[in-house]
C-alpha cells in the first residue's frame, strides 16, 4: 500500500509499505477513504524527531470502509463505515468508562509514562501506525471504530476523529456561563470549529489570530474578531475593552507550543532539532522548554475567577508558569488529549441530523495523498489560505 511515511525534519514521503494485517482476534483492517492533516502532525515535521524512526507512518484522523474483520468482531462487518478516533482505547478500562479514553490503562505507554497510545504518532505514544496511508489496522474493533451511516460525504463524518471532539472539549472544558464570553485564541482548525460549536451552544465568541483569511473566516460566521498583528503586546488591553473592562469568562488556548513571540524557545526548538537523538530525547524529556505566549496571553485575558481551557499541545517538561498571577486572579485550568468516545454520543446526533457546524464545507484544501509532502509544507507556512487539509488516498 502507499503511505505517508516521516524521514527526518521536513521530510516526509509517500512510500510504498506492506500492507496492514489482522494481528490479533479483536482487529479490523480499514480501507481508508478520507484522512486528515492535523496540526499536531507539524510537531512530527518539525520536532519531535528524536522520537520518531525512518518509514514510521503519520496521521491519526482516518475514515474508511472495513475491508477485513478479526474472529473476535461481533459489532462490526465488512463494508461498515467508520470513523477511527486518534486515541488507541479500549472502552473497558477504568479510564475508558470514566469517559477519559485519553488515559486508557490498556494502551497507556508505561515505558514513558504517557497516557494512552495514539495512531500516527511518536515513541512517547506507542508509535502505533498512522491513517496516512490506504489501509489501517485498528484494534479493539468491537469497540473503537465509530460507525457512521451512509449517504452524506466523507467530510460530514471524518471530524469526528480528532477535530469535533477536540473542539468540543475545549468548549465543554471552558465551562462559560449562561450570556457568557468565550475568546479563542488560534483561528486554526481546533480555534475555528471550537468557535463554531460554541457560538452554537449561545455564547458570544472572539477570537484572535494573526492570518488574515483565518480571521476572515471566522468573522464570516459571526465570530467577533481581533487580528493579534494590530494590538501587539495589548491584546489583554484589547478585549477587555470589548468585555466591560472584566475580560471574558473563559479562553481556549487553542494554539499550544507553535505559539509566536517567544524566540528564546524558538531558538531552543532549532537547536534541539540540530542535536543527535541520544542527546535530544533526554534534554526534551526533562528540560525541554515551549512557546508559552498564548498560554500566558490567556492567563492576562481572561477575567479574574476564570476558566482557561488548553486544547493547543504543550510538550515542554520544564515550562515556567506565572503561578502567581494564576493563583492571584483563582483562575481554572483544564487541559487533556481529547476523549473522543466521551463525545461521540452529543455530536453524531448533530452531524446525522444534519451540517450544524458546517463541516461540509470546512476544509479548505483536498488533495491526493500523492500530494501529502507538498501539503504538509503549505500548511506549516500557513500559505494559501491552508486551515484544514484532507487527503484522498
Amino acid at each position: 500500500m502507499r503511505a505517508l511515511t516521516w524521514h527526518g525534519k521536513r521530510d516526509v514521503r509517500v512510500d510504498t509499505v506492506p500492507d496492514p494485517t489482522i494481528e490479533r482476534p479483536d482487529d479490523v483492517i480499514v480501507r481508508v477513504t478520507t484522512t486528515g492533516l492535523c496540526g499536531s502532525d507539524l510537531h512530527l515535521y518539525e520536532v519531535l524527531g528524536p522520537f520518531l524512526d525512518s518509514g514510521d507512518i503519520l496521521g491519526h484522523e482516518p475514515m474508511g470502509v472495513v475491508e477485513e474483520v478479526g474472529p473476535a468482531v461481533t459489532e462490526l462487518s465488512v463494508g461498515d463505515r467508520v470513523v477511527v478516533p486518534f486515541n488507541v482505547s479500549c472502552n473497558a478500562c477504568a479510564m475508558c468508562t470514566q469517559g477519559l479514553q485519553s488515559q486508557c490503562e490498556t494502551t497507556q505507554v508505561h515505558e514513558h509514562g504517557t497516557g494512552a497510545s495514539l495512531f500516527g504518532y511518536t515513541k512517547l505514544y506507542g508509535q502505533v501506525p498512522g491513517g496516512q496511508a490506504e489501509l489501517l489496522r485498528v484494534p479493539f474493533g468491537n469497540t473503537l471504530p465509530i460507525r457512521v451511516p451512509e449517504g452524506p460525504p466523507d467530510d460530514r463524518f471524518v471530524y469526528l476523529s480528532d477535530v469535533l471532539p477536540t473542539a468540543w472539549q475545549g468548549v465543554a472544558y471552558a465551562d462559560v456561563p449562561a450570556g457568557g464570553t468565550l475568546a479563542v485564541l488560534g483561528l486554526g482548525p481546533i480555534g475555528d470549529m471550537a468557535s463554531r460549536i460554541a457560538l452554537h451552544r449561545g455564547i458570544r465568541v472572539i477570537g484572535v489570530d494573526l492570518v488574515g483569511e483565518r480571521l476572515d473566516r471566522a468573522r464570516a460566521n459571526g465570530v467577533e474578531v481581533v487580528d493579534a498583528l494590530d494590538v501587539d503586546d495589548k491584546l489583554g488591553d484589547a478585549i477587555r475593552e470589548m468585555t466591560g473592562g472584566r475580560g471574558p469568562d473563559a479562553v481556549i488556548d487553542a494554539v499550544g507550543m507553535e505559539a509566536h513571540g517567544s524566540p528564546i524557545a524558538k531558538a531552543a526548538h532549532q537547536a534541539v532539532g540540530l542535536l543527535p537523538d541520544a542527546v535530544a530525547k533526554p534534554f526534551m524529556q526533562k528540560a525541554g522548554v515551549d512557546r508559552l505566549a498564548a498560554l500566558l496571553s490567556a492567563v492576562d485575558v481572561v477575567r479574574r475567577g476564570g476558566t482557561i481551557s488548553i486544547s493547543g499541545v504543550y510538550g515542554g517538561a520544564a515550562d515556567p508558569l506565572p503561578l502567581l498571577q494564576m493563583f492571584d486572579k483563582q483562575l481554572q485550568v483544564r487541559m487533556g488529549q481529547a476523549n473522543v468516545w466521551r463525545w461521540v454520543p452529543e455530536i453524531l446526533p448533530l452531524l446525522a441530523e444534519g451540517d450544524a457546524f458546517g463541516v461540509e464545507s470546512f476544509a479548505t484544501h483536498r488533495v491526493p495523498l500523492s500530494q501529502a509532502p507538498e501539503a504538509y509544507a503549505m500548511f506549516q507556512k500557513k500559505a494559501d489560505g491552508a486551515v484544514k487539509v484532507l487527503f484522498s488516498p
